[in-house]
């Protein structure tokens, strides 16, 4: 009898991104790191931001292509959620 395969222990890349993402946050929240520690923790952040986004796009392309293979023909596009460009993004 073949064993259960590891996928609980290990997360797919997005969800560890993102769970690294969140305890840098909390760790800068903090407000006790050093300068040097903070700065190299927010470029972390920003590649793991980055890496968290492609991750979503490819997601969204992915189900764009499912729809449109069962015949959906119309799609809404998904709209950012950034919270200063609240209305920029219903733009779009």
């Amino acid at each position: 009898m073949k064993s259960k395969p590891q996928r609980d222990t290990k997360l797919p890349d997005f969800e560890q991104s993102l769970l690294e993402l969140e305890a840098l946050v909390a760790r800068l929240e903090q407000g006790d790191v050093p300068l040097e520690e903070a700065l190299k923790t927010f470029e972390r952040g920003v590649a793991l931001t980055r890496q968290c986004q492609t991750a979503l796009r490819t997601a969204q392309q992915k189900v764009e292509v499912l729809l449109a293979r069962n015949g959906e023909e119309t799609l809404e596009p998904f709209a950012e959620d950034d919270d200063e460009d609240d209305a920029d993004d219903t733009a779009r």
